[in-house]
């Protein structure tokens, strides 16, 4: 019997794979500019003709002798890797050898390159500090003194050149793609709505900029500007150009270094975390979760989860946070060859960079110095009080501000804002040294009683038992994964005779045990049991009593919001109060002398 297998063509095979690896337009631009990067290439300016199918993409990067280019789209032909031990040694963005070859396939394909007036070739090599670039000399580099002449290459569906020719360009390469998919015009079709192809592309870029700070962008749409995005020191200085309503102090950045820098000469892992503070801004949608490894973006859903984990009970509900997380591994720790576009990964010692992550972030939510920007909220604050109401009496007992348990207490702790007074009994009050912070009693007072009920949960015996009637089944179950103890007792009610200790001999203690056995998770409960414990807007405090809810409060895990995600505190800093009494002013000038 005759096999019914049989083995496929070559061209057949270079165009299944051409579709593997080009497959939207956003998907060309991302080839094109990880070349650029890979190139040492500081400024791209890229256009768009989508309705045409035509992209083109020019850099300043070292470019390409004549040599180079007519090999440049073959098929599998690539100067990143030599061996098949390199792909463990993965240094570049690009490694494969098909971007090039699979648009020769799916388009008309022309490169115009003139190498940089240097010797050595030089490639890009991830820098730990700031996520910049800087040349290092790679090994296959060739070492020929590199023409004054660019040369323009037009290619086949092969990739083998077609038409060439010398050109007047600067140093650097331009790219231009035409008429995309024209081979397969039923998938050119098929592609989506135009809006959201330039979504993809402005994503894509939007990914590039953060992980690469110090490189311009300029792209334009129809010969049209479209989209500028210019360069910065970190991605602390990118991101509130690509968000809109985001500004730079309202962004937290840390690096934290994994090695030691003596060991090696090598770049050291890392792990830089760029946040927005989430009394500032979030998002409706888990949109802004970016993580980057080696300076690129990948879809990594176990770090997402960490994120998220490490933000609960910091933001409103429903809300998400905006964070940048850009790992630096060391290459033989990962294996692209997982995506066809290396959108995914695997990374060794997954549960080790997860714990760092988790670390660097709850470190920037908190106060201090370090985390502590020039200016806080001074554009939003318009009218600063300066009212203190009558001091009274505050109401001791179950209300009363417990003291610092020990597993919250810092055996140094840093200096705290300092209480002068109440403000309509519901704001105190109080001098920093970087100026003036309004804090909201209440919900400050929660955040310290949600922390303490975290690490120190308890259930405690009620005696006398507490009566509940018209439970539901679900509101029983709930009761029971909260650990508190309900019997039957009768028809329609129930004896609880166990309940969380805060709540446990508070008069209301009844309404409490109802309000938990509505629904939520653990955390969920001892939130709602802050709430309820914490004191009221309206109560009177002593100066002591404001101080010690300062101090508990200054030295909590996330000071910045409640566990529902309200802002605690408002901040004026002095550097605004100098600008506002117009302390710049030589004297007797600014009074008309």
């Amino acid at each position: 019997m005759r096999s019914e297998i049989a083995q496929l063509p070559t061209d057949a095979v270079h165009l299944i794979a051409a579709g593997e690896v080009i497959d939207s337009l956003a998907a060309v631009v991302r080839e094109l500019v990880e070349n650029a990067l890979d190139a040492g290439a500081t400024r791209l300016t890229i256009a768009l003709w989508p309705e045409q199918g035509r992209v083109r993409v020019a850099d300043n990067g070292q470019g390409m002798p004549r040599a180079d280019l007519e090999q440049a789209a073959i098929a599998h032909s690539t100067s990143k890797i030599r061996h098949a031990s390199d792909l463990w040694h993965i240094t570049t963005l690009g490694f494969r050898g098909e971007a090039l070859h699979s648009l020769a396939q799916l388009s008309t394909l022309q490169i115009a390159s003139r190498p940089q007036p240097t010797s050595p070739a030089s490639t890009p090599d991830l820098q730990t500090k700031g996520l910049k670039t800087k040349p290092t000399f790679a090994p296959h580099a060739p070492t020929e003194h590199r023409a004054d002449t660019g040369w323009a290459i037009t290619y086949d569906r092969q990739g083998e050149p077609l038409h060439s020719e010398p050109v007047a360009i600067a140093p650097g390469t331009i790219v231009t793609v035409e008429d995309l998919f024209a081979p397969f015009p039923s998938r050119r079709q098929s592609l989506p709505p135009l809006a959201q192809q330039l979504r993809a592309v402005q994503t894509t870029l939007h990914q590039f900029a953060l992980c690469y700070p110090q490189v311009t962008w300029t792209v334009h749409h129809n010969e049209r500007p479209w989209l500028t995005i210019f360069p910065g020191e970190s991605p602390q200085h990118i991101l509130p150009q690509l968000l809109r309503g985001v500004q730079f102090t309202d962004l937290q950045a840390t690096a934290w270094p994994l090695g030691d820098p003596s060991e090696s000469a090598a770049p050291q892992p890392e792990v830089y975390v760029l946040l927005g503070l989430p009394d500032r801004c979030h998002r409706h949608r888990p949109d802004w979760l970016r993580i980057a490894v080696n300076g690129r973006c990948v879809q990594f859903p176990e770090l997402e989860q960490t994120i998220l984990t490490a933000f609960r009970r910091t933001l409103p509900r429903d809300r998400y946070p905006v964070c940048f997380v850009h790992l630096h591994v060391p290459p033989d720790q990962i294996d692209w060859n997982r995506h066809p576009a290396k959108a995914e990964l695997y990374l060794k010692q997954l549960p080790d960079w997860q714990a760092k992550v988790a670390q660097a972030i709850a470190h920037l939510l908190q106060h201090h110095a370090a985390t502590l920007p020039d200016s806080l909220h001074t554009q939003r604050l318009t009218t600063l009080l300066a009212t203190a109401e009558a001091q009274g009496n505050y109401a001791q007992g179950d209300r009363a501000i417990a003291t610092r348990p020990a597993a919250l207490d810092n055996p140094t702790p840093p200096a705290g804002p300092k209480a002068i007074a109440q403000v309509h009994q519901m704001y105190i009050l109080a001098e920093h040294a970087t100026g003036i912070w309004l804090i909201e009693q209440h919900i400050a007072h929660e955040r310290v009683l949600y922390e303490q009920l975290c690490d120190r949960w308890q259930i405690v015996p009620l005696d006398p038992p507490l009566l509940l009637q018209q439970l539901t089944t679900a509101q029983l179950e709930q009761l029971a994964r909260l650990g508190i103890e309900v019997e039957a007792f009768g028809a329609d009610a129930w004896v609880a005779r166990s309940a969380p200790a805060p709540v446990a001999t508070r008069p209301d203690c009844a309404e409490a045990l109802l309000e938990l056995s509505l629904g939520g998770d653990l955390p969920a409960a001892q939130a709602a049991i802050a709430c309820r414990t914490a004191i009221r807007n309206g109560t009177p405090l002593t100066p002591t009593e404001m101080q010690t809810l300062l101090n508990q409060w200054h030295q909590t895990r996330n000071p910045r919001t409640c566990p529902h995600g309200r802002p605690i505190c408002l901040t004026l800093a002095e550097s605004s109060l100098a600008r506002f009494f117009r302390r710049h002013w030589m004297i007797g000038k600014s009074h008309g002398l």
